[in-house]
């Protein structure tokens, strides 16, 4: 059967002050009337059930994901008690899932990202469980094919098509996956028309990826097994804590991709965006005809190319700007150039350097 794992732990500093320690971008509506994460679990309608969902957020946002995902059982959020990449919490996932179904597929997904048409996205994860059906040792990815020279995201070089790709979209074995480059290396990967965005997104058995990481990553692979040991014993959450946070964080692609021999990744046949900055909600939410996104209550004058957030019924009220940032929440306002949104990480690190805790 087919099993999703949904990652949802992710801070979003990047869109401080709307995203905050105890409500990240995950949980906020940025891109339309519902929240990331409940887009996320939504497009999962008619191809994974609520009870075959699980989603591993931080420890700290369990009540917040449940209030969210009334349908998703209890036992499908799992809060982990410290920070320690994609690796672990994919493992665990495999091993939760595994406990009831050995023969259990899953797909892999963030929680942060846009994706549209959404039966497309349902048809190309039934596409690759059915390539991971006919070989169950294979690992599937998903590759964007890329717009432009994008220095933040990572890539993938496809080699050659595969025999049999069991849908409509394309599918390619992997050649190797390449970090982020710098701006010269990724116009080479644009020009080459061999390269694709690594989407983070991944379909394959429980039972391949474990024994990966048993190879692999075995320190880690022996705390998370007893942590699944005391997985419904009265000391689960002491055991949990001290196991978890003994393992050294490492990402799946570290851990086990770039080490596998036999992965696979299906281009994209959907819309994507892993909205990751203010100028991505502007792409999402659209523009006025000054070129502004506007959330909330907002008088312009002779304001362009600007975004404004206001939460509740505050007003906000530029005039003469140009490419300016302004979001409002009811303890903190920032305004930025919005050639400078990466900045905002330097924000929140002085902010906690500071011990400004209470806007974190």
């Amino acid at each position: 059967m087919l099993h999703a794992i949904v990652m949802a732990g992710g801070s979003g500093t990047r869109f401080w002050p709307a995203s905050r320690a105890k409500l990240p971008k995950q949980l906020l509506p940025l891109a339309g009337s519902q929240t990331l994460l409940e887009d996320t679990v939504a497009r999962l309608d008619g191809l994974v059930p609520p009870d075959r969902t699980l989603v591993v957020t931080a420890e700290r946002l369990e009540d917040a994901v449940r209030s969210q995902l009334p349908a998703v059982p209890a036992a499908g959020i799992v809060g982990e008690p410290c920070k320690r990449d994609t690796a672990p919490c994919v493992a665990l996932a495999a091993l939760l899932v595994s406990r009831d179904d050995p023969d259990a597929t899953m797909v892999v997904m963030p929680s942060d990202h846009v994706i549209r048409p959404e039966q497309a996205f349902r048809d190309a994860i039934s596409q690759a469980a059915a390539i991971v059906d006919e070989t169950p040792g294979r690992l599937v990815t998903f590759g964007i094919p890329p717009t432009y020279p994008a220095e933040s995201f990572g890539y993938i070089e496809r080699g050659e098509p595969l025999a049999e790709a069991h849908g409509s979209a394309r599918a390619f074995s992997v050649c190797r996956f390449r970090e982020k480059p710098p701006a010269s290396v990724a116009e080479e990967y644009l020009e080459a028309g061999t390269f694709l965005w690594n989407a983070g997104i991944f379909v394959w058995k429980a039972a391949t990826i474990l024994e990966a990481m048993r190879e692999r990553q075995p320190e880690c692979m022996a705390h998370l097994e007893k942590i699944v040991q005391h997985w419904d014993s009265a000391d689960k959450r002491q055991v949990f804590a001290e196991e978890f946070a003994a393992i050294k964080g490492i990402s799946i692609d570290y851990a086990v991709l770039e080490h596998a021999t036999d992965v696979a990744v299906i281009e994209a046949p959907f819309g994507w965006d892993d909205l990751g900055g203010w100028s991505a909600v502007a792409r999402q939410r659209g523009q006025d005809a000054e070129g502004n996104t506007i959330a909330g209550k907002h008088l312009g004058i002779t304001t362009t190319g600007s975004i404004v957030q206001a939460a509740d019924d505050h007003l906000v009220v530029t005039v003469g700007l140009e490419n300016i940032l302004v979001v409002h929440t009811p303890d903190a306002t920032l305004v930025a150039d919005r050639t400078q949104e990466e900045a905002v990480r330097k924000v929140v690190a002085e902010l906690e350097s500071r011990g400004w805790h209470e806007h974190l």
